[in-house]
C-alpha cells in the first residue's frame, strides 16, 4: 500500500478542501505510512506557513468536532474526532525544509504534499526507514527539548529499528538535560517501553545509557532483572492458569485517546517495580515525585508488600488461615500481580527453569484457586452481619469500634469458627462483653 493512498485526503475525517494548498503532513504519520504501519487510530500533524490555529478551528466548526489551543505562543492547535487526531502546527522558519530541519530524527523529518502527491525528504530520511535506523538531525535539536533522548528509545523498540552510535553517544553526553524535563511527560514516554513485551531490552539500554538515573535513581541491574522475569511469568500463568492471567491485560482505567494514549494494565503498572525500590515506603516517594495517581501508587505498593510475604508463606509448613485472609484481603484485586512478581523472582533465581518452575506454581495453585472463588470466606468474605445490624442488635454507637468488631467477625469467619449470622452475633456479643466500655446503651 503506497503513501498515497495512506494519507490520501479521502482516508481523513474532515474535507481536503478546509485545508490550504501550501499545507503539508509530517512527522509520524507520514513515516508510518512509508513504513506501511497501520493504527485504528488516525494521528495526522499539519505544518501549514500561515494562520494554523485558524484553520485548526475552522476545521473544528465544520466538522462540530472537538478544538484545543495546544499553544498560543507558537500557534499549534488539535482537533479531536471520535477515532482521529489532527494537529495542526505553524511552521518553523521561511520553509518546510527549514521546519524540518530543527525535528529530532530524519525518520520523523519527512514531509508529504497530499495535494500534489510529492514526498519532501531533504534529510534522507527514508533511507534512514528502509535501514532501520534512528538517526538525530542535529544534538542542538535534541538539547532543544530532551524528551527526545528518551524518545529515540521508545521509536527504536517500537519500529524494530537501532540507534545509530554517533547518535546515541550524543543522548549519553545530553543526559543530565533531563532534570529539566516535567516527570509527567518522562512517565508518558516510560509507559510505552512497559506496556510491550518487545521493548524489554530498551528499558535496560536507557537505564545503561544512563537516562533513568535522575527520576528512577534506586533502578539496577538487578531490578531490571524483574522486567524479562515478569514478562515470563505472566506466559507461564496465562498457560497454566489463564482465568487468573485475564487480569493481567485489563486497562486499570479508560485508555486515553490520541498521542498521549498508552496503555495501562495490570501488567504494564506492576512492570514499574523493576525501576523502583524494594522498600515499598521508598518506592511510594519515588511514585509521587513521578507524579504517579493514586490508583497508580496503590496497585504498585500493594505488590511490593504482597509477593514477600506470599513467598514466605509458601516456605511455612503449616501456614495460618489468619495469615492467608490478612494476605488476600492487603493485596484485594492486585492479587494476581502478587502472584506473577512472586513467580518472576522465583524464575530469576533458577539458572535453568523447567520442571522446578512447574512444582512452584502447583505450590501457588491452591492460593490461586481461593482466589478464583467468589464465595472464598478467606479472599472474598461476604459479612454475616452489617454494621447497622450490628450497632441496632448490641445498641452501639457509630464509630471505630464497629469496624473493628466487623474486621474480627470477618476474620473469624475466615478461618472457619463462625459461618452464620447468628454465630457471629453471639461472637460479637461475646468480644463487646469483655470490653464494656465501648457499648452504650440506646
Amino acid at each position: 500500500m503506497s503513501i498515497q493512498t495512506v494519507l490520501a485526503p479521502q482516508t481523513w475525517p474532515f474535507p481536503a478542501s478546509d485545508l490550504p494548498q501550501s499545507a503539508c503532513l509530517v512527522g509520524g504519520c507520514v513515516r508510518d505510512a512509508l513504513l506501511n504501519r497501520h493504527t485504528a487510530y488516525l494521528d495526522l500533524d499539519f505544518v501549514l506557513p500561515e494562520a494554523a490555529v485558524e484553520t485548526a478551528r475552522r476545521v473544528s466548526e465544520s466538522c462540530n468536532a472537538g478544538f484545543v489551543l495546544l499553544d498560543a505562543e507558537r500557534d499549534i492547535a488539535r482537533v479531536v474526532f471520535p477515532d482521529a487526531t489532527a494537529d495542526f502546527a505553524l511552521q518553523v522558519g521561511d520553509s518546510l525544509e527549514e521546519d524540518l530541519q530543527r525535528r529530532d530524527y530524519t525518520i520523523n523529518a519527512i514531509a508529504y504534499h497530499p495535494f500534489s502527491d510529492m514526498v519532501i525528504d531533504p534529510l534522507k530520511g527514508r533511507q534512514d526507514l528502509d535501514a532501520g535506523v534512528l538517526r538525530m538531525i542535529a544534538a542542538k535539536n535534541l538539547e532543544e527539548d530532551p524528551l527526545r533522548l528518551l524518545r529515540a528509545y521508545r521509536q527504536a523498540a517500537q519500529l524494530g529499528f537501532t540507534i545509530e552510535p554517533q547518535t546515541q553517544a550524543n543522548i549519553r553526553q545530553l543526559t543530565p538535560q533531563l532534570k529539566g524535563i516535567a516527570a509527567e511527560r518522562i512517565k508518558v514516554e516510560l509507559s510505552y517501553l512497559l506496556s510491550d513485551s518487545k521493548a524489554t531490552p530498551w528499558v535496560y539500554q536507557l537505564w545503561q545509557d544512563g537516562l533513568l538515573s535522575t527520576s528512577f535513581p534506586h533502578a539496577s541491574s538487578t531490578s531490571l532483572a524483574f522486567l524479562p522475569a515478569i514478562d515470563q511469568a505472566a506466559s507461564l500463568l496465562q498457560k497454566e492458569v489463564p482465568d487468573l492471567a485475564t487480569a493481567f491485560h485489563q486497562e486499570l482505567n479508560e485508555r486515553a485517546q490520541g498521542k498521549e494514549a498508552a496503555q495501562r494494565t495490570l501488567l504494564s503498572t506492576t512492570k514499574w517495580v523493576s525501576l523502583l525500590s524494594d522498600s515499598p515506603t521508598q518506592a511510594e516517594i519515588t511514585l509521587k515525585q513521578m507524579k504517579f495517581s493514586r490508583g497508580e501508587i496503590h496497585v504498585i505498593t500493594r505488590v511490593l508488600n504482597g509477593w514477600p510475604r506470599l513467598k514466605q508463606l509458601l516456605q511455612q509448613e503449616h501456614c495460618r488461615r489468619a495469615d492467608q485472609f490478612y494476605l488476600f484481603q492487603d493485596a484485594d484485586t492486585t492479587f494476581p500481580a502478587v502472584v506473577m512478581v512472586t513467580l518472576a523472582v522465583e524464575l530469576m533465581q533458577q539458572s535453568a527453569p523447567g520442571a522446578e518452575m512447574l512444582s512452584y506454581l502447583q505450590a501457588l495453585k491452591p492460593w490461586i484457586a481461593e482466589y478464583l472463588n467468589p464465595l472464598s470466606a478467606l479472599a472474598h468474605p461476604q459479612p454475616l452481619l452489617s454494621g447497622s445490624a450490628l450497632m441496632k442488635s448490641l445498641h452501639l454507637s457509630p464509630g471505630p469500634e464497629v469496624g473493628r468488631l466487623l474486621s474480627q467477625l470477618t476474620l473469624a469467619q475466615a478461618e472457619g469458627s463462625i459461618t452464620t449470622s447468628e454465630e457471629a452475633l453471639t461472637l460479637a456479643q461475646t468480644l463487646v462483653s469483655s470490653t464494656p466500655s465501648t457499648a452504650e446503651s440506646g
